[in-house]
């Protein structure tokens, strides 16, 4: 399944990018590797950033990450022999990761590079989950923010979409005939006030989106209700955390 420019928090992808041609700038220091990039240009008219057109790519093992999330940019060759002047390729092995935020810029952000981004995909790899904590600090919640549509190559496959029938803020009444609202892909808010305990219970009926009503004839509530016929929340969850090795965002 494609992935085009409609991308949703909890989405698990795989992402890749075509190898490319390019040249270093300079070679490992400091957990980094310096190289030409290759598909952005220098925004000439930015007098508020300044780009040199170079981009440092973390290397595995130094200090530019924890170690247990690497960069999505690989080169060939690998980092470690490569010499200023050196010809190389870079670009994304075929990469499994799952979508931590969705931001869209109106007007572009400005950056220093042409094009400008409209839209920012964070990101974490298999095996990462998103921490947030109170005094706003992430733990194990790094990641890495892609800019899909600003000129990189990028190819989107969606591997699996959390609740893809239901749209954030939709209420709901579960097999139980308790009403719920959804806020996340996650975070299911009861009406009751009680603890969510471990989430509504299948089948679910569609009661508002957008805080319009919906009945059964509705398509959107067919579409809630045939796919939730079977499984569960807590099937839901189990998928998702067997594909990405991560914790859900609580």
């Amino acid at each position: 399944m494609e992935c085009e420019g409609d991308f949703r928090v909890g989405d698990v992808l795989s992402v890749a990018c075509p190898f490319t041609e390019t040249v270093v700038v300079e070679g490992v220091r400091w957990g980094h590797l310096s190289v030409r990039w290759p598909w952005w240009s220098i925004d000439e008219g930015n007098e508020l950033f300044r780009w040199n057109g170079v981009m440092a790519l973390g290397v595995e093992g130094g200090d530019a990450y924890p170690e247990n999330l690497s960069e999505l940019f690989r080169t060939d060759p690998p980092p470690h022999r490569l010499r200023p002047g050196d010809l190389c390729r870079v670009g994304v092995p075929p990469t499994l990761v799952h979508v931590t935020s969705v931001d869209r810029h109106d007007p572009p952000l400005e950056t220093g590079w042409l094009p400008r981004p409209t839209l920012t995909v964070a990101v974490l790899p298999e095996g990462m989950s998103y921490r947030e904590y109170p005094d706003g600090s992430h733990l194990d919640g790094y990641g890495h923010g892609l800019h899909p549509g600003d000129g990189t190559p990028y190819a989107f496959e969606l591997l699996l979409r959390p609740y893809a029938f239901l749209r954030a803020d939709d209420e709901v009444a579960d097999a139980e005939g308790r009403a719920w609202r959804l806020r996340g892909p996650w975070e299911w808010e009861p009406f009751d006030g009680a603890a969510p305990g471990p989430g509504p219970v299948w089948p679910l009926v569609l009661l508002t989106r957008s805080g319009v009503p919906r009945s059964g004839a509705d398509a959107d509530a067919e579409a809630v209700a045939s796919g939730t016929a079977t499984g569960s929340h807590q099937d839901t969850v189990r998928r998702w955390m067997s594909l990405t090795g991560a914790s859900p965002t609580p």
